[in-house]
């Protein structure tokens, strides 16, 4: 697994963005970017928010809360978690059930095309 320096190196490089260009958006130096992504020194929270927006990801990815940089950029999924996430606890359970009978389904699908 990827630390949290060499995923903020890897989606700089992605983006085309040297480290000067990524410590000019930060409002920082670029031997501070450097010690970032060689993991000698953790940014702020604040920090991590910014880096996370400006290399166009989310936090939670940065720390290894979740495999995909852009699992939460999604906003037509976001207004569908929102939605079930107002529900109550017993439809909220149907929904998901139904959410993870269809995932099921189709990794068994997937599985059997192998």
């Amino acid at each position: 697994m990827d630390t949290f320096g060499k995923k903020i190196a890897a989606l700089r490089k992605a983006g085309k963005m040297s480290q000067a260009e990524l410590a000019k958006a930060l409002n920082t130096s670029t031997s501070v970017i450097g010690r970032y992504e060689r993991d000698e020194m953790v940014p702020s929270i604040d920090a991590a928010k910014k880096i996370a927006v400006t290399l166009n990801t989310t936090v939670g990815y940065l720390l290894g809360e979740v495999e995909q940089a852009d699992v939460f950029k999604d906003p037509d999924m976001l207004k569908r978690l929102s939605e079930i996430q107002k529900m109550d606890k017993e439809d909220k359970g149907h929904i998901l059930s139904v959410i993870d009978g269809f995932i099921k389904s189709i990794k068994l699908k997937n599985i059997a095309a192998l």
